[in-house]
């Protein structure tokens, strides 16, 4: 697995590509040169890591089973690689979860699993419910990669509260087709106690010179409010 590390301190920034993306596509889409200032300033260090997507959920040769053990496989590389190789070189103690599209879904799934591990999730134009994708198909790791079914019976208390203690901002388009799904995911969060920013934009709001923009907006945590915007 490889990936791209930009910037030297501050808020450790894990970024996950979109569906079956590479870890070098943030950085190809300019989105680095976006939070050059908040790089250079030492205020963030991102981590931009690899997928597995083509081998996981899209990996249309494999059973839902199948797929999100390897999806399983991914998270722990994640929490017994990644993070650690972070900390080795940074040892700021907050980090952020960022993705767009399904990079979005990857970055609440890890949040939500591993609440400990994660101080605020940025998730711009998100899917979280995979229902759609698993054919009736059950297991412990689809329902563990599932954040809709996760979240709606998730029976841990102290891990429910570590969740409510996160930053966790969900920005949209109104014409996304995956808005009422995303807005039925907000929906569970409220139903157990979850503050967080369901954020609604004008129109489809599903590409990069929008993710441009809500990137440069909710990254720092500004704007956060549990109300919705347009």
């Amino acid at each position: 697995m490889e990936l791209l590390v930009f910037g030297h301190a501050g808020a450790r920034v894990f970024v996950f590509p979109t569906s079956m993306g590479r870890f070098f596509d943030w950085e190809n889409r300019h989105m680095m040169e976006l939070l050059g200032h908040h790089i250079e300033n030492g205020w963030l260090q991102v981590y931009c890591v690899d997928s597995v997507d083509s081998e996981s959920w899209y990996n249309d040769h494999a059973d839902p089973c199948q797929k999100a053990a390897r999806h399983m496989q991914f998270h722990d590389y994640m929490i017994n690689e990644v993070l650690p190789f972070s900390r080795s070189k940074n040892d700021n103690p907050f980090s952020i979860a960022v993705g767009a599209s399904f990079g979005a879904y990857h970055a609440v799934n890890i949040g939500l699993r591993f609440p400990w591990h994660f101080n605020r999730i940025l998730a711009m134009s998100g899917l979280y419910d995979l229902n759609g994708w698993t054919h009736g198909y059950q297991s412990e790791a689809i329902y563990l990669s599932n954040p809709l079914e996760y979240m709606k019976w998730l029976n841990d208390p102290a891990k429910l509260e570590q969740i409510k203690k996160m930053d966790i901002i969900l920005p949209i388009g109104r014409d996304d087709q995956s808005f009422e799904r995303s807005h039925g995911f907000s929906n569970v969060l409220w139903e157990r106690g979850v503050w967080h920013a369901f954020r609604v934009w004008d129109g489809m709001a599903h590409d990069w010179q929008y993710w441009e923009k809500m990137l440069l907006l909710y990254i720092a945590g500004q704007n956060t409010s549990n109300s919705s915007a347009a």
